[in-house]
């Protein structure tokens, strides 16, 4: 998480939603089918996670489209959520869809900050949202009332921005 967080502030992006990535996974061109292992005491290491992205690739190779194209379905995504203010020290991870468009993981806070298995990817989504045809900072739409539904199915996410920062 603070790995994700800090690159994500540092390039000029956010993390998503649960919303975010609903959308994202609706809008795909590329949808994988999950594809878990098996749980064993290696799913945080390096190798168990190389042996995941190995089979996501031949996957995605026998998917068709291009590389270029937006995929979604090979990982659960750290996302933001309020719940990392109710729960500090936990990392939000949420989705991992099915082809039926239903996620593997509701968000969850259940493992602490520092967890990370292969299952986990970042998606960096960029800071600029546009609304009626002009470009505003997708955090200030997270905190708005009025258009925070659209990002967030929690409700507004005040100060998304510092959320995101304090989780490094």
């Amino acid at each position: 998480l603070a790995a994700a967080a800090r690159v994500a502030t540092e390039m000029g992006f956010v993390l998503p939603t649960t919303r975010i990535v609903d959308a994202i996974h609706a809008q795909a061109r590329v949808r994988l089918a999950p594809r878990p292992m098996t749980p064993t005491p290696q799913m945080e290491s390096t190798a168990y996670l190389l042996e995941h992205d190995r089979a996501v690739d031949a996957q995605r190779a026998g998917a068709g489209p291009a590389l270029s194209e937006l995929a979604a379905g090979q990982k659960k995504d750290i996302v933001l959520t309020n719940r990392l203010r109710a729960k500090p020290g936990r990392v939000a991870i949420y989705g991992w869809h099915r082809p039926n468009g239903r996620p593997i993981q509701p968000l969850s806070t259940v493992h602490g900050a520092g967890y990370a298995d292969y299952s986990h990817g970042v998606r960096l989504v960029s800071q600029t949202a546009f609304v009626d045809g002009r470009p505003v900072a997708l955090v200030e739409i997270m905190q708005d009332s009025r258009f925070a539904p659209l990002v967030s199915s929690e409700g507004p996410i005040a100060d998304a921005g510092r959320l995101l920062a304090s989780q490094y």
